[in-house]
């Protein structure tokens, strides 16, 4: 499917196979392109007067804007998805541009590849849905962005998901694999972040009815999107300060490891300092002379020796723990 053509006002809808009969067709007129060849993108443009700079903006990398023109008003929106990985935590956020033109009888809907959210709107045309045959291209521009829009919160259900699983990954776990899926939910929030705000610029625009194109009636229903728009933004922040805390508390259980294996390193090495000092002094073996070391030649030398060490670093180990260190 690359170019679809389709005619309806409120007594139904006409399929056609051209698109300049279709323009010309009384009732409103909707154009939708997906993955069109150039020759097709050149006759959208030719035959609606849509400047090819425009056209261009659906295929490059161009944040989500609204643009006035004299006969039409362009819409660039993003659709947003995440791509699976190997887990759960390995997905990105996936963004696609879709390009509306919305003109005083008509709608031109372009997508360089799959244009999955215009496809169930386009189906409620197909199906006779009232609430759309009934109203001019900017109510049915309207249910396109909404049914955009309406995929962000499923994307941010599953990140408020993953969120959860990193919340419990870090209270039980201080492996570096937790650390990067908590890096991997602030990549997604931050790609999401960028696509999100200018969406809401663009639909600014649109909720205040400034282009000619809007009727006054269907600004209401862009009002509606604009603030969904800031729901998912605000979700959005308040997800990334989720994922901040969770960082600190990673960090921190990391820290109070080290601290608890630097505590016990201590205490060991602070047992062995004094019986290190003893084998340090006996490993003189003075003998002779009048400042000879006696012990050396007593038959109990060795075991008192061992003996005392010992009892040095129980000593020690019982002192330690009274006060907590161990």
């Amino acid at each position: 499917m690359t170019v679809q053509a389709v005619v309806y006002d409120e007594r139904g809808t006409t399929e056609y196979d051209d698109v300049a009969t279709a323009r010309e067709a009384e009732g409103t007129t909707w154009i939708r392109v997906a993955d069109a060849t150039a020759a097709e993108r050149e006759t959208i443009s030719e035959t609606f007067g849509i400047h090819p700079l425009a056209i261009e903006d659906v295929f490059g990398e161009v944040r989500a804007k609204t643009e006035e023109f004299p006969a039409y008003t362009f819409v660039l929106i993003k659709s947003a998805e995440l791509s699976r990985g190997e887990t759960s935590f390995e997905e990105e956020v996936v963004e696609e541009p879709i390009g509306v033109f919305v003109g005083e009888d008509w709608i031109v809907s372009l997508a360089p590849g799959d244009d999955e959210p215009i496809g169930r709107v386009w189906d409620a045309v197909a199906r006779g849905d009232e609430r759309i045959l009934q109203r001019g291209p900017d109510f049915t521009a309207y249910r396109i962005i909404d049914a955009v829009v309406d995929e962000y919160f499923t994307l941010l259900d599953r990140v408020g998901d993953q969120i959860e699983q990193v919340e419990e990954a870090v209270l039980v776990s201080t492996e570096i694999e937790t650390l990067e899926a908590i890096n991997a939910v602030r990549r997604d929030l931050l790609s999401f972040r960028k696509l999100a705000w200018p969406m809401r610029e663009a639909l600014a625009v649109l909720s205040r009815g400034d282009p000619d194109q809007v009727a006054q009636e269907t600004e209401k229903y862009y009002r509606d999107v604009y603030d969904h728009l800031v729901q998912v933004v605000d979700l959005v922040e308040t997800y990334r300060d989720l994922t901040i805390g969770a960082r600190d508390i990673y960090l921190n259980t990391v820290s109070q490891s080290t601290n608890e294996v630097m505590k016990v390193l201590t205490v060991i090495a602070t047992i062995f300092l004094p019986l290190t000092f003893v084998v340090g002094v006996y490993g003189m073996n003075f003998e002779g002379g009048p400042y000879n070391m006696p012990e050396l030649g007593w038959q109990f030398g060795y075991p008192a020796v061992m003996l005392g060490m010992l009892l040095v670093a129980l000593l020690m180990a019982w002192g330690f723990r009274e006060r907590g260190y161990i």
